[in-house]
Parts: structure tokens; C-alpha cells; sequence
């Protein structure tokens, strides 16, 4: 496993040559960081031309395609309106969503994107001031002492977690930390490290927690419990969904004898942030937390398919080790962007397939190994299933109009004559009885009794008792709570109405 994650900074820097690994250990500090940044740091914040990083990883090994300036634009507009009017997208137009995930979020908003795609927004809502407890307790060391050693692995020539010590590693020690206080059953898994940088590349600590909590618990549960099960289960999931997808290469991995895990645990279990080109890598995790595991899914199965599903490329692949090694060391082309992404969104594997796949393996395992030691919560398939688990607490508003309509009066934006209300009848009774006992001389008109309707709503009753209450009729003093509650929710409704209409 830690073979797995490695390329540490020590590895990667030249022994003999004390003063160029001096220099490169002071790359991306707090002393160094203006000017030096802009020379040689890509877009994506890694460092350009440092020894050894294009060997040890993919995230330079790719032609960035340059989005114009004016198609950037557009789609951040497009994306500011859909995040400020997040739960009616999420409603009636998850497909769009969907649609613009997968042609990429703008970067400018992309960590934004993540916490709503995600829920992770919603869950800091319900847990206010839940990272600060967590940060400022101390944590088992016997985690402690682990989460220590693995900062420096993770992504050494970015100038986030570049310098020891420095801002970017912290802030992943106090993610990582925390999730073990979060869930001590769960403690920490080296996988877990990769995950909390990439998000740390696009948010604070305290968003980037949520996130890391709602990925371990929503989308891969079970992933990085203790025995790892989940993944395990996931292997032979993948593996029959291939024969599907490609039979050349999954009889070519039959014949092999190769289990999945030898090539698929690394990239499930860090949503390929450690094997893909980094431009691919964003685009990967954009449909990743708006669809869910799928996703996962079909990349592995995409790159199964162009890596070993042909005669020709079964060429160089004769036995295992050439075979696993030819997983380890994919071809730059069908890691490139637009490539890979294409390939995704047309591949045809579906939540239903990935379910259905998933109860057949659990079956077989019960039958060979018995009932699962982990029980994880069901899996989420993104981030609408996710929305309908866990709704966001919405505001509630308290209106205080400053207008009183009389009870039959029309109500703003309503259309047609208003409909006499039932307490304007029976005033009219009630006042056809006084007239017919002799106490009145003749009936009101209708608009004398809309002003004394709208007298009654502005002076409560309760405050000036009436005279006789033995006149008084039984059945208006019954009616009158619920008229005025009836009132007061239209009233309540309309304030909602136009709150709504602002925002």
C-alpha cells in the first residue's frame, strides 16, 4: 500500500546534489511564493520543470486545451445562475446539470460547484462549528503518527504541498485528523490523503471536510474501511461489467489470472487523482460528484478496453507482470481529455447494471466467504439521490406585511371577481336577524361591510370585549380563529411568494 502512494520528495531529489534538493524543498515557501510562482507554476498550480515530476506523475504529461476566453465566460454566467438558484435546477433541471458537468465547470467555480454537487454545503449548514471541535481536539496518536508520515506523498510538486510544513499540508493534516475524530470505527486510509489534496486545491479546510465525509459516506461507502471490502466487491463488479464492454480484454484477464484489485484499487479508491493527466482528472471528478460512482466505473472500464481490448496490444502483454505493467503505464493518448471524457459519456453502463451487478457479486460472496464484517450505509449515485437523502434546510421566513387586506378582498397577482368569504355571509344573517327582531332599520351595504370587516382585522376583538356577549353568535365565534388563521397563511403565502420572486 504504500508502495501504491509513493513518490515522496526525497525519493524524487537528487542524493549527491545536496543544493538542488535545498532548492527544491524551498519551492512554494511563504518567502518565495510571488514572483517565483508565476515563472514555473502551470495552471493547475504544479511546478514546471522540477527533477524528477514528470516521471513521477501524469499531471504534466498532457497539452492543455485552452477553452477561448468568451466560451469561459459564458459558461460562468451560466454556472453563477444555476448555483444562486441551486435547489429549483436541482428540481426541474437536473438533465442540464448534468449536460454542463460533463462539458466541464468553469474553474472559477469549480470547488463552489463540488460543495453543492456533493451536499457537503448542506451538511457544514446542519453542523455549524462540528470541524472547529474537531480540529481543536487532539486526536489518537496512533493515527496521528500515520496521517504524519503520508503528507509529503501526496501531489510533492504542487506548490500547495510542496514545503514541509507549509499552509497546504497542515490544512491536510487537520482534514485527515478530523475524519478520524469524525468517525473513529473508520480511523484513516492512506486513500483518504489524495482525495482531502485535491479538494484543498479548490476550497478551504472546513468545506473541503464535508466534501471528503460526503465522498466517504455517499459515494464510496466502505471504501476505506479496515478490511476493504467495498472495493473488493467493486473488483468483481468491474471485472463482469467488462465482459460486456470488452471480451478481449476480459478474456485476456481471465487467462491471466489477474485479480482486479492488482490494477483497479488505486484508482477507485483515489477517483484516479493519482493515475490520470490532471486536466482529465478535474473533468473526471466534475461528472464524478454530479452522477456518482458510475463514473468511476466507466473509466476504469474505458481504460481495460483501450489498453488491452485488441489483438495488437496483446502483443507486449504475454504474462502477468507485462500485463499489470501495461495497466501501470497507460498510453498518454487515451488518458488525454477530450478522448477519455467523449469515451465516458458514451460508454453504456448504468446505475441499474452497477446495482444489479452489485447484488449478484454480494451473493456470491455471502456463499464462498460469508456475511460482510463492514456494514456500510447504501451507496448514492449522485448528487440528485444524494439532495432527496439529505434536503437543505431552507429559511424560514417570517413576513410582516405592512398592508392588511380585508378578508374578501382579492390577494396581489390574483385574477376574476373575489368570492365572498363564509364570515361575510353569515354577517349578512346575522344582521337580516337584528333587522327582523327590530334592532336595525336597514341592512348594510356590502361596502359598509368590507370597512367594518377591515375595522374588526385592524382592532382585534380580544382587545375591546363586546357588549352583550349573550347576543353574540356561537357559530361566528367559532368560525373567526379560522378564519383569521385562513387569512393569515394567504397573507404568509404571498410574503413567501415574493421572497421567492427576489431571490
Amino acid at each position: 500500500a504504500e508502495g501504491s502512494l509513493s513518490g515522496t520528495r526525497e525519493s524524487l531529489a537528487p542524493g549527491a546534489d545536496a543544493a538542488a534538493a535545498d532548492e527544491l524543498s524551498s519551492l512554494g515557501s511563504d518567502s518565495e511564493a510571488n514572483g517565483f510562482a508565476e515563472r514555473r507554476i502551470d495552471k493547475f498550480g504544479f511546478i514546471v520543470g522540477s527533477q524528477g515530476a514528470e516521471g513521477a506523475s501524469c499531471h504534466l504529461l498532457h497539452r492543455l486545451e485552452e477553452i477561448p476566453l468568451e466560451v469561459l465566460r459564458q459558461r460562468e454566467s451560466k454556472w453563477l445562475d444555476m448555483l444562486n438558484n441551486w435547489d429549483k435546477w436541482m428540481a426541474k433541471k437536473h438533465k442540464k446539470i448534468r449536460l454542463r458537468c460533463q462539458k466541464g465547470i468553469p474553474p472559477s467555480l469549480r470547488g463552489r460547484a463540488w460543495q453543492y454537487l456533493s451536499g457537503g454545503k448542506v451538511k457544514l449548514q446542519q453542523n455549524p462549528g462540528k470541524f472547529d471541535e474537531l480540529d481543536m481536539s487532539p486526536g489518537d496518536p496512533k493515527w496521528l503518527d500515520v496521517i504524519e508520515r503520508d503528507l509529503h506523498r501526496q501531489f510533492p510538486f504542487h506548490e500547495m504541498f510542496v514545503s514541509r510544513g507549509g499552509h497546504g499540508q497542515q490544512d491536510l493534516f487537520r482534514v485527515l485528523k478530523a475524519y478520524t475524530l469524525y468517525r473513529p470505527e473508520e480511523g484513516y486510509c492512506q486513500a483518504q490523503a489524495p482525495i482531502a489534496a485535491v479538494l484543498l486545491m479548490h476550497m478551504p479546510a472546513e468545506q473541503a471536510f464535508w466534501c471528503l465525509v460526503q465522498i466517504c459516506e455517499k459515494y464510496l461507502p466502505g471504501y476505506y474501511s479496515e478490511k476493504l471490502e467495498a472495493i473488493q466487491l467493486d473488483g468483481e463488479i468491474l471485472f463482469s461489467l467488462l465482459q460486456k464492454v470488452s471480451p478481449v480484454a476480459h478474456k485476456h484477464l481471465s487467462r491471466q489470472k489477474i485479480d482486479p484489485l492488482l490494477y483497479m484499487t488505486e484508482w477507485f479508491m483515489c477517483a484516479f487523482a493519482r493515475t490520470l493527466p490532471w486536466s482529465s482528472v478535474l473533468r473526471v471528478w466534475d461528472m464524478f460528484f454530479c452522477e456518482g460512482v458510475k463514473i468511476i466505473f466507466r473509466v476504469g472500464l474505458v481504460l481495460l478496453k483501450h489498453a488491452l481490448g485488441s489483438p495488437e496490444k496483446l502483443k507486449a502483454c504475454q504474462g502477468q507482470y507485462e500485463t499489470i505493467e501495461q495497466l501501470r503505464s497507460l498510453s498518454p493518448k487515451i488518458m488525454q481529455e477530450a478522448f477519455l471524457v467523449q469515451e465516458v459519456v458514451e460508454l453504456p453502463v448504468t446505475e441499474r447494471q452497477i446495482e444489479r451487478e452489485h447484488l449478484i457479486q454480494l451473493r456470491r460472496w455471502q456463499e464462498t466467504r460469508g456475511e460482510l464484517q463492514c456494514c456500510s450505509p447504501p451507496r448514492l449515485h449522485g448528487a440528485k439521490a444524494i439532495l432527496e437523502a439529505e434536503p437543505g434546510p431552507r429559511p424560514t421566513l417570517q413576513p410582516s406585511p405592512s398592508i392588511r387586506l380585508p378578508p374578501n378582498a382579492p390577494l396581489p397577482g390574483s385574477k376574476g371577481k373575489p368570492k365572498p368569504s363564509k364570515q361575510s355571509q353569515k354577517e349578512k344573517e346575522q344582521w337580516k336577524q337584528a333587522k327582523a327582531s327590530g334592532q336595525l332599520d336597514k341592512p348594510p351595504t356590502p361596502s359598509q361591510a368590507k370597512v367594518a370587516a377591515a375595522a374588526r382585522d385592524a382592532c382585534p376583538p380580544q382587545d375591546v370585549p363586546p357588549k352583550d356577549p349573550a347576543h353574540q353568535d356561537p357559530a361566528l365565534q367559532d368560525s373567526a380563529p379560522q378564519d383569521s388563521a385562513h387569512h393569515h397563511s394567504q397573507e404568509s403565502l404571498t410574503s413567501q411568494e415574493s421572497e421567492d420572486t427576489y431571490l
